[in-house]
């Protein structure tokens, strides 16, 4: 690779049952007509890899190159020798199932792999909601009786999806996302779920979904009942070990340094304006997503009009 430049990706969708149509529409991708449950943006998981879209490493993957490029394109700062997080877009019409994934303390025994992660809403009066975590006083005995008796939503505490607001989700905790969220979703570089219960839902030919109650149990952290709610104070939304989340508001143009320790994960939430680098520069719209390579040393953000809303996801 003679030099760097900023990543933009071609999505990779995924036509869950639950899913609407609002992501083409919203950012206005050219797509058919259908289900868009999810768009992978920056993934290099085996069940959806997406591949770069500009420039000379267009119809590449990102495992296509970490195996001679990882500290360039990942930093210093990152272990292991894959792209750790999954950056996703959800577009729920309709309520998804009750669910938990493995933390990275469980999941090697129940055959997973750990999914801590965070929804960042990007629309939303309050009208639409999320379950996320017990309420206080529920234990796995109560907990179990609620699987019996079909009453998930009574155990689960719910939240208001709010347009700029957040959620932090780690592994073991029980959740949903309610109909009617779009969401940008950061999350460890996994696809384990397991499944608890699934509204009594089937597909188009009556079948159910998969169940996956006995490893659920395993992996549920029955202690924890604190507010996932992100604090939204200033420019950070969310730091834990995996990952971290910016919001930037920018309304002139704006340098940003960087040092080689961790890639840039950029979604346009609103707005739009030009990326520049040493070397280059490029249009970006809302809905676009972007991975700064760690080695490229630093970029600029202008904005077109008035201010441009990125959220930028690092490793801390």
């Amino acid at each position: 690779m003679k030099s760097f430049y900023p990543l933009r990706f071609k999505p990779v969708y995924k036509d869950y049952l639950w899913g609407g149509d609002q992501i083409p529409k919203l950012y206005n991708r050219n797509q058919p007509e259908g289900v868009y449950a999810e768009s992978w943006e920056i993934s290099t998981h085996p069940d959806g890899a997406t591949r770069i879209a500009n420039g000379p490493l267009a119809g590449k993957t990102l495992s296509d190159l970490l195996p001679r490029y990882k500290d360039e394109l990942l930093g210093t700062h990152v272990s292991g020798d894959d792209f750790p997080l999954l950056i996703k877009l959800i577009d729920a019409r309709d309520t998804l199932s009750v669910q938990v994934h493995p933390n990275d303390h469980n999941a090697a025994a129940v055959g997973g792999d750990p999914k801590t992660e965070m929804w960042y809403f990007l629309e939303g009066d309050g009208s639409a909601q999320i379950y996320c975590g017990l309420k206080a006083g529920i234990g796995k005995t109560e907990f179990l009786q609620a699987m019996e008796d079909k009453t998930f939503a009574e155990t689960l505490r719910s939240i208001p999806a709010k347009k700029g607001e957040a959620v932090f989700v780690p592994g073991g905790c029980v959740h949903a996302i309610g109909a009617g969220c779009l969401i940008l979703e950061i999350q460890q570089n996994s696809n384990t779920t397991y499944r608890i219960h699934d509204w009594d839902r089937t597909d188009a030919a009556g079948n159910a979904r998969e169940l996956h109650v006995d490893k659920a149990l395993q992996v549920i952290d029955w202690g924890n009942h604190a507010d996932p709610r992100c604090e939204v104070a200033g420019r950070t939304i969310e730091s834990c070990e995996y990952f971290q989340l910016d919001r930037l508001e920018l309304t002139a143009e704006t340098a940003f340094p960087m040092v080689g320790k961790t890639f840039v994960g950029l979604f346009v939430a609103e707005g739009g304006g030009t990326i520049r680098w040493t070397d280059g520069e490029e249009q970006v719209e809302a809905g676009q997503s972007w991975l700064v390579p760690a080695g490229l040393g630093g970029y600029r953000l202008v904005p077109e009009d008035v201010s441009l809303t990125v959220l930028q996801v690092t490793v801390p």
